[in-house]
C-alpha cells in the first residue's frame, strides 16, 4: 500500500515493511520466506521479546552490515551473536533517531491478561515520514495512554494505525475498534494474524474482517493488507 512517499507491506503477524525513499524498516519479521526475495533491512524494530516477535532466525535473514535494531532492554541478549548490525535499546516514552527515522517506543502491555505486564517495558513504536505517521501498537490492549494519541498528527499529517485483532494476547475486534475510535486515524490496518501463531486457517482473516467490519460502523477508515510474500 502507498501512502505518500510511504510504501507500507504486511508480512503477516505482527510484521511489517516499510520503504520510504532509500530506507527500508522492518517491525517484528516472523516467518520471513527462506528465498529472500524480500530483501534486507536498514532498520529492523522489535516490539518484545516473545519468539514470534524477536525472532533470531528471521532477524538473520534481513540484516546486512550496518543494519540498525531498536531493541526493549531483554531483547539484548537473543541479539548478542549477531555481528556487525548496531543494536539501540529503547525505553517507551523517550524519543530517538534510528537511521535519520523520528521513533517514539510508545507502551504496550495487557489489562487483565498476564501475557504482556506493563512493568515489562515492551513497546509499540510511533514513527514520522514527512506527513505520514505510522502507529504500530505491538503487543497491546487498548490502553490509557492511546487518549494521547489523537493528537499525533498537525494539520496535513496523516496517521496509520497498526492495531492487533485476535484476541486471547491483544485485543479483540470489538476492543480494538475502540481503541481506532479513540486514535481517531486517517486509516487503520488490523494486524496480529496470519502466520498461524494465535488462530488458523479461515479464524485468522475472520478477527481482521470483523475488526473492520466494525471499523466502517462507526465511520473508521480501515483496510485489510493482502499478505506480501
Amino acid at each position: 500500500m502507498r501512502i505518500g512517499d510511504l510504501n507500507l507491506k504486511f508480512l503477516g503477524h505482527n510484521g511489517f515493511l516499510i520503504e520510504y525513499l532509500d530506507k527500508r524498516i522492518f517491525i517484528d519479521p516472523f516467518k520471513i520466506p527462506s528465498n529472500n526475495k524480500i530483501g534486507k533491512a536498514d532498520l529492523v524494530l522489535i516490539t518484545h521479546s516473545h519468539y514470534d516477535h524477536c525472532s533470531i532466525e528471521d532477524i538473520s535473514k534481513i540484516i546486512k552490515e550496518g543494519t540498525e535494531i531498536v531493541i526493549p532492554v531483554d531483547c539484548q541478549s537473543k541479539l548478542n551473536r549477531l555481528e556487525n548490525v548496531k543494536i539501540r535499546i529503547a525505553t517507551t516514552g523517550i524519543k530517538m533517531k534510528a537511521i535519520g527515522v523520528n521513533v517514539y517506543p510508545f507502551p504496550a502491555y495487557n489489562i487483565g491478561k498476564k501475557f504482556h505486564p506493563k512493568d515489562e517495558n515492551w513497546m509499540g513504536f510511533i514513527l514520522k515520514f514527512g506527513d505520514v505517521i505510522i502507529y504500530h501498537a505491538g503487543d497491546t490492549d487498548k490502553i490509557p495512554e492511546m487518549d494521547f494519541l489523537p493528537n499525533l498528527a498537525q494539520e496535513g499529517e496523516r496517521v496509520v494505525a497498526l492495531l492487533p485483532v485476535s484476541g486471547i494476547y491483544v485485543m479483540n475486534p470489538e476492543e480494538a475498534a475502540e481503541a481506532a475510535q479513540i486514535i481517531k486515524p486517517y486509516l487503520v490496518i488490523p494486524m496480529h494474524y496470519g502466520n498461524g501463531v494465535v488462530k488458523t486457517g479461515e479464524k485468522e482473516l475472520k478477527d481482521a474482517e470483523e475488526f473492520v467490519s466494525l471499523c466502517k460502523e462507526r465511520g473508521i477508515n480501515a483496510e485489510i493488507l493482502e499478505k506480501y510474500e
